[in-house]
């Protein structure tokens, strides 16, 4: 079975906790990796947690993943409405991906509501809090493990 996943996380999640509760719940940055990379070790997954608040270095993540990984979940948070660099890396996968985010971005102000990369994701999961990354990441074991 494919088992190598990426968890990516953009511009400001190194805040959780910090910023906006009401929005993004109380749970630290460091507390939601711990949980995420336990559920993957549960799960047969082996995973990597990674942040960044530059857009660049989320492109050279993404396109260094093609060769090492089987799988992305990203949360690219502010890039999602803007990044057509982001875009164009995660449409170079060719491999599952699931776009997240902890808030409903389709509830927030307009111009958080257009997503660049949904159309090109193999799902997302939207509104569900810190919550949903475990959802991505059972999805994303159930995705690979289909593909054997």
């Amino acid at each position: 079975m494919n088992n190598k996943i990426i968890i990516i996380n953009g511009p400001n999640l190194n805040l959780l906790g910090e910023r906006e509760q009401s929005q993004y719940g109380s749970i630290t940055f460091n507390e939601l990796k711990v949980i995420c990379l336990n559920k993957s070790k549960e799960l047969g997954l082996e995973a990597k947690f990674y942040q960044s608040n530059i857009e660049g270095k989320i492109v050279n993540m993404i396109q260094d993943s093609i060769k090492t990984f089987d799988g992305i979940i990203i949360n690219a948070a502010a890039f999602t409405h803007t990044s057509v660099a982001i875009r164009d890396a995660l449409s170079i996968f060719k491999k599952p991906i699931i776009e997240l985010h902890i808030s409903n971005i389709y509830k927030r102000e307009e111009f958080r509501q257009k997503s660049l990369i949904s159309d090109i994701a193999t799902g997302g999961i939207f509104g569900l809090g810190s919550d949903g990354y475990i959802l991505a990441i059972i999805s994303m074991q159930k995705l690979l493990k289909n593909e054997d």
